[in-house]
């Protein structure tokens, strides 16, 4: 599949779509680290962009905040989403971190603005099946969410809900990035841990609903792969 996916798209994305309709058992999450500040990142942007109208592909922009003192405060920016950048370094056993960073399924970390890096990364992630199976659905002002693993999981889960904003058109004024005019897309507004999984027994948790788009995705504790995500209907 990768091999097929590199042959027909060179350095873009042209063939994601149907691969990942046909063949994914789970959408693939796809997280970019990136900052209005920083500018690296408008390509970076754009890319995630692109993916954001690629069925199989959950793509979240996820905007740090260590770029905002070079003259540009980054509206969307959270301290906590760059701690969870830092915690995967830390997981990886890297020191540093940097923008623009994919992160695909929890488990390949990319440059956000190399095209042919991303789509192969992404096809490795579709080729393998879900471990875990999700089930999401709102009702009545709650989020039902019930996972499985069968066979059970040899290693514990966490159960995360993640809210995102799906457009926003920023004109940046000042920094690295000063006279742009920025299309974002599935900015991130939050992330929060529902709880722990074992692996081992069907969970089912409630929890309360959130504003607009949101995404339930399972991942392996320690910030390591995700075993799957479903986007909230």
């Amino acid at each position: 599949m990768r091999q097929m996916m590199r042959a027909a798209c060179g350095l873009w994305l042209c063939g994601l779509s149907p691969v990942l309709a046909q063949e994914a058992t789970s959408p693939v999450v796809v997280e970019l680290y990136t900052s209005q500040g920083c500018s690296s990142c408008p390509p970076a942007d754009a890319l995630l962009a692109n993916l954001a109208d690629q069925p199989g592909v959950i793509p979240l922009a996820l905007h740090v905040d260590y770029w905002d003192y070079i003259g540009w405060k980054d509206e969307f920016a959270h301290p906590g989403f760059t701690k969870r950048q830092k915690a995967y370094a830390k997981a990886a056993g890297e020191r540093m971190v940097y923008t623009p960073q994919m992160i695909v399924h929890g488990g390949v970390r990319v440059v956000g603005h190399e095209p042919e890096a991303v789509a192969a990364a992404i096809a490795a992630a579709a080729d393998r099946p879900a471990p875990v199976r999700l089930t999401v659905r709102r009702q009545g002002g709650q989020i039902m969410i019930e996972v499985e693993a069968d066979p059970p999981l040899t290693s514990p889960a966490m159960v995360q809900l993640v809210g995102y904003r799906e457009a926003a058109k920023v004109e940046i004024a000042r920094g690295e990035n000063a006279g742009l005019a920025i299309e974002y897309r599935n900015i991130v507004t939050s992330w929060d841990q529902l709880g722990d999984w074992s692996g081992q027994e069907p969970l089912s948790i409630r929890a309360p609903d959130i504003e607009g788009r949101a995404v339930v995705i399972v991942q392996r504790a320690g910030l390591a792969e995700i075993l799957a995500a479903v986007a909230v209907e």
